[in-house]
């Protein structure tokens, strides 16, 4: 039966929506985090410790942050994979183009399979940058996240990558938010315009609480 709900366009679109509203929650408690950079070196570092000690006795060191990376791996691998699934079979189904066009579709849905790239090699510069520091500038400091960011965001490039990473973020959660809930179930007419509201601004404010800490360095109140 699993296999079944898998192979159907009905099942890989639930696995997109769930996923995505996995995703969703995971950013709205890493951008709530992530603003503790101004409150000062002392918070912000201290709460990248104690995130790596969450659950401690009961869990060892990092054993809680490596069950959420699990989580979110599979999330981000369900959706992607769904998705160009999806893609492939909604080229399958019409191989010759419309005679008459379609009407025109709004900025964020026309974007989501772009959006949807730029977010995938953000992820990957962004893990490589501030958790291996691997790509790091300035030399990466194990333990000093803070330092860490004021680093990357110091770099003309960092904040270039960033921004255009957060904008292509805040165009797919005010989509994506939107379709999940048609997709469960939820959406309705008379619900229609309540969630495309709660989509718009749970885009809104997560590009504008994320783009904060970028912009925060740029203008010296984070340094």
């Amino acid at each position: 039966m699993t296999r079944t709900m898998w192979d159907s366009s009905v099942g890989k679109k639930t696995v997109m929506a769930v996923s995505g509203l996995i995703m969703l929650g995971y950013l709205v408690v890493h951008m709530l985090g992530n603003l503790k950079i101004f409150f000062g070196s002392g918070e912000f570092n201290h709460y990248a410790h104690w995130l790596r000690t969450l659950g401690e006795p009961f869990l060892h060191y990092e054993w809680a942050l490596w069950i959420v990376r699990v989580v979110l791996v599979a999330a981000v691998v369900a959706h992607a994979v769904s998705a160009y699934q999806l893609s492939r079979r909604d080229i399958r189904a019409r191989p010759t183009r419309y005679v008459h066009k379609k009407a025109r579709a709004s900025y964020a849905t026309r974007t989501m399979r772009w959006g949807g790239i730029i977010l995938g090699l953000f992820i990957v510069w962004h893990v490589l940058d501030l958790t291996t520091g691997t790509v790091h500038p300035g030399g990466f400091q194990h333990g000093h996240p803070y330092q860490n960011v004021i680093d990357t965001f110091s770099t003309w490039y960092g904040n270039v990558i960033y921004l255009v990473a957060m904008l292509a973020l805040g165009l797919h959660v005010r989509h994506g938010f939107w379709s999940a809930a048609q997709t469960l179930g939820v959406g309705s007419r008379t619900r229609d315009r309540a969630f495309k509201t709660i989509a718009n601004v749970l885009a809104l404010v997560l590009t504008v609480g994320f783009i904060a800490v970028p912009v925060g360095v740029m203008t010296k109140v984070v340094s």
